[in-house]
């Protein structure tokens, strides 16, 4: 692919998933799409083995735009990062085609392992503001992860994981689109099981309190027999 085809590729990106986008001129005033143009290039040095050189471009671009791809990464077709401020990608990262992120995501490793120290992320993905992914593992394709979720093992592929640490609380065989990108209206299982626990409490007083009045009736009862015994 040539250069002016993978601008107008990030171009197209840009416009389908943010609705801010008034004019393409403004396309190259952001961040996210400048950072992405320098990992190409650092990414093909690094390749090359530049290493010294590929480091130098990706660490001017972070001191540009705030996002820190390290040339070592893998990323595929149509990467979308939203605003991008406080985004990391580690360098043994693996991103699939279609990802998009939100400002301060990390994709990056627990400082334990050696090797793939860093996720790798499937296709579709979406990854939510502030989520934090740490290992080598996978986030299967079509998967979404909430704001401020900490991912620590893998995701089946179709899922919604949410809450620190991060939890699989959907799951099924439909593919989640990327014009899909509301990415603050998760399912909230604690507040949900909190519900159930105040919907059983109320119906188990509703139950007592029957029983109570069952009870008082019966006994109002014995003692008006007694009394008229008496």
């Amino acid at each position: 692919m040539s250069f002016f085809s993978f601008i107008k590729e990030e171009i197209d990106v840009v416009i389908e998933r943010d609705p801010a986008i008034k004019t393409k001129a403004e396309i190259f005033l952001y961040p996210s799409f400048r950072a992405i143009l320098w990992y190409r290039l650092s990414h093909k040095l690094y390749n090359k083995r530049h290493y010294f050189l590929a480091r130098w471009i990706s660490q001017r671009a972070v001191r540009k735009t705030g996002i820190e791809i390290h040339p070592g990464a893998t990323i595929g077709k149509g990467l979308f990062i939203d605003h991008g401020m406080g985004v990391v990608i580690g360098e043994t990262c693996i991103i699939g085609d279609n990802v998009t992120l939100y400002q301060g995501v990390t994709l990056g490793g627990t400082g334990k392992e050696k090797g793939k120290r860093h996720p790798t992320i499937g296709n579709n993905v979406m990854i939510s503001a502030g989520a934090k992914v740490l290992g080598s593992f996978t986030i299967g394709d079509n998967s979404k992860i909430g704001a401020g979720s900490v991912v620590l093992k893998p995701v089946p592929p179709n899922s919604t994981v949410v809450g620190v640490p991060g939890r699989v609380i959907k799951r099924d065989n439909e593919r989640v689109p990327q014009k899909e990108l509301d990415h603050i209206h998760f399912p909230d299982p604690i507040s949900n099981e909190l519900e159930t626990i105040r919907e059983e409490n109320r119906l188990l007083k509703e139950k007592i309190s029957a029983m109570e009045a069952h009870c008082n009736n019966r006994c109002g009862e014995r003692f008006s027999t007694l009394k008229s015994n008496k």
